[in-house]
């Protein structure tokens, strides 16, 4: 059992291709963003309408199919080689059944926002985005399949290239396909759409190139027998990743709705909140990449029945992701108007507004950047443990009964506008971090051990 400096030299190893995979990952929607908005205001808000309906939905999804991570962890931790080929090949299933699922649900985002009272012309640019970026379903879940296994057994220098790769291309697609260059249609928010499910198809393909041909990765054959149903790890991989998923659900969707109550504002509060969400998020991916680290390392330490290393793998990711949000923090607060400008043109009169609305909504993204962090990590170091469950119901809890009545009360009975919105989204961030830290640091006390029998 190593001390404190080769668990920090591990995490380390483990999670800075992980960090830079997670801010390329987050970039491919940046390059979105940032390319709408030179499309304008209107089609910026449309695009934000459009992934703030279809990114929850994606996101539950995805939460599911993470659940592949502790369990190919804990698999490791206890060298059953068997059980992680099985494990993948059921996350590829659980991805096909969930991909089917959703994607009606996600068709009928023009519907959906009639009965919200949105904009009819925003409305169907969004739809128009989703019916070609719905495609994206099964690749994308697909990914985060191959991702899990790979991080696992710390391949994620490979993770990171392909992930870099599909951000050039997705940049190259929008390029050609939204403004039409070098002979090419101009297709503006479907080039966008167009280039999402490109990219995304190109890096399952590569990862699963990656993941058969390579010698390390060929004896777990994850595609042999692929049609061979194994219902219990079927199920397995539901039990423990529908908490996820809905725990994602509850923090995106807020986010979403967030949106929704901008949206009521007016076009240049939503533009401006989709500026300042997409900075908070690229922050966000940090303490995120050190959360999927403190996953693998918790559940390797959990399925080598290692209380000790359990509790290492926890509070050095935490203590990482604590140190970058207070950086990322003090940057929103001092360099907030100068990092909105990179979204909307300054020069451009009708985007003083939204600017202005922006670079204030990103200081109380500062303000939140480290409870942000901090729940994030608390979270995915209990998913090693496969506990799941009530995190799950703390952030229902918190996000939905905390954070969105404070959001709304302040936005629209308070009077504060976004400024009220965002400050309900801290207030939510806030309770759901205290919760979680206090469930892991309070691990052993709640039996949260006992499965394994660690000693």
């Amino acid at each position: 059992m190593g001390g404190w400096g080769a668990e920090l030299s591990a995490t380390f190893a483990l999670a800075w291709p992980l960090v830079i995979a997670q801010v390329a990952q987050n970039a491919l929607q940046a390059t979105d963003v940032l390319m709408m908005g030179w499309l304008g205001p209107q089609a910026l808000a449309a695009g934000t309408l459009a992934n703030s309906f279809i990114m929850p939905l994606f996101l539950f999804g995805v939460g599911v199919v993470g659940a592949v991570a502790p369990l190919t962890a804990q698999a490791r931790g206890a060298r059953d080689i068997k059980a992680i080929r099985r494990v993948v090949r059921q996350g590829f299933w659980a991805a096909f059944v969930l991909a089917l699922l959703l994607a009606p649900v996600i068709l009928q985002i023009k519907t959906v926002y009639s009965w919200l009272g949105q904009d009819p012309i925003l409305a169907a640019r969004a739809e128009e985005y989703i019916q070609i970026a719905v495609l994206m379903l099964f690749p994308a879940m697909g990914v985060i399949v191959l991702r899990s296994l790979l991080s696992t057994f710390d391949a994620t220098r490979i993770i990171l290239l392909i992930t870099v790769g599909g951000v050039m291309l997705n940049a190259g697609a929008n390029y050609l396909l939204m403004f039409g260059h070098f002979g090419l249609p101009r297709l503006e928010l479907r080039g966008a759409a167009i280039g999402t499910v490109i990219t995304n198809l190109f890096m399952l393909a590569a990862m699963l190139t990656y993941v058969l041909r390579h010698r390390r990765f060929k004896r777990f054959n994850i595609l042999i027998r692929f049609w061979k149903p194994d219902w219990p790890r079927f199920s397995e991989i539901f039990k423990i990743g529908t908490p996820i998923g809905l725990t994602v659900l509850a923090e995106v969707s807020l986010f979403a709705a967030a949106a929704i109550l901008m949206g009521r504002l007016g076009t240049d509060e939503l533009a401006a909140h989709a500026v300042a969400l997409q900075c908070a998020s690229l922050a966000f991916m940090v303490p995120l990449g050190l959360g999927v680290a403190a996953t693998v390392r918790v559940g390797i330490a959990y399925g080598r029945r290692d209380a000790e290393g359990i509790r290492k793998a926890g509070w050095m990711s935490f203590a990482l992701g604590t140190c970058f949000m207070a950086v990322s923090a003090m940057c929103f607060i001092l360099f907030g108007p100068a990092i909105v400008s990179v979204f909307l043109d300054p020069s451009v009169p009708e985007n003083a507004n939204a600017l202005l609305l922006a670079a204030s909504f990103l200081a109380i993204a500062g303000l939140f950047q480290l409870v942000d962090g901090a729940q994030v990590v608390a979270a995915h170091a209990l998913r090693g443990l496969s506990d799941t469950k009530i995190p799950m119901l703390m952030a229902i809890f918190g996000y939905w009964c905390v954070g969105l009545p404070i959001a709304y009360l302040m936005g629209f009975v308070l009077e504060l506008r976004g400024v009220g919105i965002w400050l309900g989204l801290a207030a939510g961030l806030a309770f759901v971090a205290v919760l979680l830290v206090a469930r892991f640091a309070m691990r052993e006390r709640l039996g949260l051990l006992r499965p394994l029998e660690i000693v």
